[in-house]
């Protein structure tokens, strides 16, 4: 059963405004299924040898049909590039393509520009709100325009429930199935990533136990700014420690294949002397692939806290992506050189800001106000502006803001 998707207001205002949308995203997050949905025609070109065979003899074969026409896995055959910005240019209306991909291809295959002809549009797995696991009585967008939590009563989530939602991940194939088929087809996922997906990539040769080795070395450290020394000695095991170059080739490789994303430093003008940390923190795209890459079960998960809060935290960035995506804004982080952390940074394009601590049980929200409170003193606001808004997310309990302002979230209320 098809559940709507966050990005799908998204993609119907770039259809009325560029003429191909190209829809970026991990394979089994949806992509296909959301295009089809606003797509008139379809070539399947991972699955079509004609389409493929067409496409050398005469594209416009290929690139006729009923528009929007979608164009599904449109990278294993990336010379089509070319054609349907020359194509958008002679029909000069917009919403003529929707091309979808689960792998981004080099950059020289799109080095002949698509401005003005085609855009990009990240696609993730769901959120909770999509996947019908928050009421979403929280929205990020009234919070980012002044919006206040009111007192809203304990959805009843609990801790185990969060351990399910991590290693279930936000993949549609997971929703109808059971917790441990779900950890199953995640596995998988991550094997055939290991031994297939970054040799297709590029057709270049990497080493599938050092993938894994890598993949497992970053799903131990994810949600922090774990350095490239530590990784190239995890992925290079008793071989000896990799090199840099070639840690840095195996992270490009999962980038393109938009399997890990990492979240950037927030770098705010700064009332104090504090010298800002621009380390990025490492996550994959859904925390359920770092579960995966070490094996651990939901049951497990309950059994290690520690690791437990760094997943959460990893889903937490997850879900605020995609309804930051809605509102044109990123996702950051803050980390000075005295020790300030705060999790997650809002950031829209007009300079709008606003802070989220995040936080597994509601015992730990003092915490997350101190840190709050302490970010909140050091920005210039002169420069930076007031934050829009101050939250500590929480995996269980109620909603409401205290009387300093600071708001408690939990995630089983928040949405778009």
């Amino acid at each position: 059963m098809y559940k709507e998707r966050v990005v799908e207001k998204e993609l119907e205002d770039l259809l009325k405004t560029f003429g191909a949308v190209v829809i970026e995203g991990p394979k089994a997050c949806g992509k296909t299924e959301t295009a089809r949905r606003y797509s008139k025609s379809t070539v399947f070109l991972d699955t079509d040898e004609n389409a493929r065979m067409a496409l050398n003899v005469d594209p416009k074969l290929v690139l006729n049909g009923a528009s929007p026409r979608l164009l599904d896995e449109w990278q294993i055959e990336p010379k089509i590039w070319n054609h349907i910005r020359r194509e958008v240019d002679e029909r000069g209306k917009p919403g003529q393509f929707i091309l979808t991909g689960s792998a981004a291809p080099a950059d020289d295959i799109t080095r002949h520009t698509g401005a003005g002809r085609l855009v990009r549009m990240r696609m993730r797995p769901m959120s909770l709100f999509e996947s019908g696991h928050s009421n979403g009585d929280i929205s990020m967008a009234s919070l980012l325009s002044g919006g206040r939590v009111s007192s809203l009563a304990d959805t009843g989530v609990r801790v185990n429930d969060l351990a399910e939602y991590i290693c279930r991940g936000g993949w549609p194939a997971n929703l109808e199935i059971t917790t441990a088929a779900a950890e199953r087809f995640n596995r998988a996922y991550v094997e055939e990533i290991r031994r297939t997906d970054v040799h297709r990539v590029d057709e270049k040769s990497r080493d599938p136990i050092k993938v894994g080795a890598l993949m497992n070395s970053l799903a131990r450290n994810v949600s922090t700014e774990v350095a490239m020394t530590t990784l190239a000695q995890d992925a290079g095991g008793a071989g000896g420690s990799l090199s840099h170059d070639t840690v840095r080739d195996y992270l490009q490789a999962l980038e393109r294949l938009m399997v890990i994303e990492d979240q950037p430093a927030w770098s705010p003008h700064l009332r104090s002397k504090s010298i800002l940390r621009n380390s990025p923190k490492r996550h994959f795209v859904d925390p359920s692939l770092a579960a995966a890459a070490i094996g651990i079960t939901h049951h497990k998960l309950l059994q290690d806290l520690k690791t437990m809060g760094m997943f959460f935290e990893s889903l937490i960035v997850r879900d605020l992506r995609i309804y930051a995506q809605s509102l044109e804004a990123r996702v950051c982080h803050y980390r000075d050189n005295t020790g300030l952390e705060v999790d997650c940074i809002i950031e829209q394009p007009d300079g709008t800001w606003a802070a989220f601590e995040v936080k597994l049980a509601p015992s730990q929200v003092p915490a997350g106000v101190k840190s709050l409170q302490t970010l909140a003193e050091r920005v210039d606001k002169k420069r930076c502006g007031p934050p829009a808004a101050l939250g500590v997310i929480v995996g269980t309990g109620y909603g409401y803001t205290r009387e300093d302002g600071i708001q408690v979230i939990p995630i089983s209320m928040l949405g778009p």
